[in-house]
């Protein structure tokens, strides 16, 4: 499973749109400045009741992995070939997941297999890519996370884009998931641990940059598997998309300061959202919620949107930031990847395609898992 992939979009003046410039500000992000990698991950197929219903689906572009010579770890395919022995099988909804890393090699790629023991044992494989591109270091970072909790395994996975500099994105890679799964109710109600360990996360990253970088913020995107439940948690405007038999099923909605709730929640705040190249909180920054941003508390919160499934019935999971949804649509990065069976090469797949395309200076991070 792979999460992180950052990717600058447009480097074709021409294609720059309002929508694709994130920030007026040269420190904030900018979609021309990053795009973070895709994650997928398999499922089974699931009954009609559990169609996923969300608020009108974002259009997206999405961003792609490369790449690269560094060592990997093992996919599915070759951990059977090496040990003579076929893994436990994981249930399709479990199988594949893509997600990009944030390392600072201008090209890195990667993959690995690993195990949910529980109510069933699974196997998945992840893969992953990134390209940094012209910028002279990523702002983006991803993180997996496996581990047991109150006796039921559990995986996290997420990505993390970040805008103003590094240091937030890097952050919650290091510290929102170890609060995730220490929360005394994290299996009890996990949709409230999500909730308070994504809002005390944002307050301890505010407490220890009291002095310093007051502009930096970051989005996160997030994957939480539980058993057989898969809860998405988003902050910004990066995404989480599955497949569901071919077709691409947004399980996130993009946080935009034209969103007519979020301009509401805002104004009611105090805060206002004024034009400057697409809609911008405080004319500044072009999502509405973020983590940090200390100088646009309390107008941009870290308050999650949280989505919960039964992953059964999903083929995979793509996890990405703005980049790759600035490059291609949901339908489109569903569709390059959905025949790929290798989580790492699905990954390299979306990073190539969407250099070629000559729209991202950057891309952080790719990851899938099948």
């Amino acid at each position: 499973m792979q999460m992180n992939v950052e990717d600058t979009a447009a480097s074709d003046p021409a294609n720059k749109s309002p929508e694709n410039d994130k920030n007026s500000a040269p420190e904030k992000k900018s979609d021309d400045d990053k795009v973070a990698a895709p994650a997928s991950v398999p499922v089974n197929k699931p009954r009609e009741s559990d169609a996923i219903k969300l608020p009108p689906s974002l259009a997206a572009k999405n961003d792609v992995p490369i790449k690269s010579p560094l060592p990997r770890l093992q996919t599915s395919s070759e951990a059977t070939a090496s040990t003579g022995e076929e893994a436990p099988t994981l249930p399709p909804h479990l199988r594949n997941i893509v997600f990009p890393t944030s390392d600072p090699g201008s090209v890195v790629s990667g993959g690995g297999i690993s195990f949910l023991t529980g109510n069933r044992n699974a196997k998945f494989s992840y893969g992953y890519s990134s390209f940094k591109g012209k910028r002279s270091s990523m702002e983006d970072f991803y993180e997996a996370s496996i581990s047991e909790v109150d006796g039921q395994m559990v995986a996290c996975f997420g990505v993390f884009d970040g805008h103003g500099g590094s240091r937030t994105a890097e952050y919650l890679k290091n510290n929102l998931f170890k609060n995730l799964s220490s929360h005394p109710d994290f299996i009890k109600d996990t949709k409230s641990a999500i909730v308070e360990s994504f809002r005390r996360t944002d307050s301890d990253y505010l407490n220890e940059e009291k002095t310093q970088q007051k502009d930096a913020g970051s989005t996160a995107s997030a994957a939480v598997l539980v058993g057989d439940r898969l809860l998405v948690a988003n902050v910004g405007d990066s995404r989480v998309v599955a497949s569901r038999a071919g077709t691409a099923i947004p399980l996130s909605i993009d946080h935009k300061p034209d969103r007519s709730d979020e301009r509401e929640r805002i104004e009611q705040a105090g805060g206002f959202i004024i034009w400057a190249g697409t809609w911008r909180v405080g004319g500044v920054l072009a999502v509405s919620r973020a983590f940090g941003d200390k100088l646009l508390k309390p107008y941009v919160v870290a308050d999650p949107e949280i989505q919960e499934e039964e992953i059964e019935g999903f083929d995979f999971l793509i996890i990405a930031s703005d980049g790759l949804w600035n490059v291609f649509s949901n339908k489109d990065a569903v569709a390059m990847v959905q025949d790929i069976a290798d989580a790492e090469a699905a990954s390299r797949k979306l990073i190539e395609e969407a250099y070629a395309k000559g729209k991202i200076h950057k891309v952080s991070r790719n990851g899938l898992l099948k």
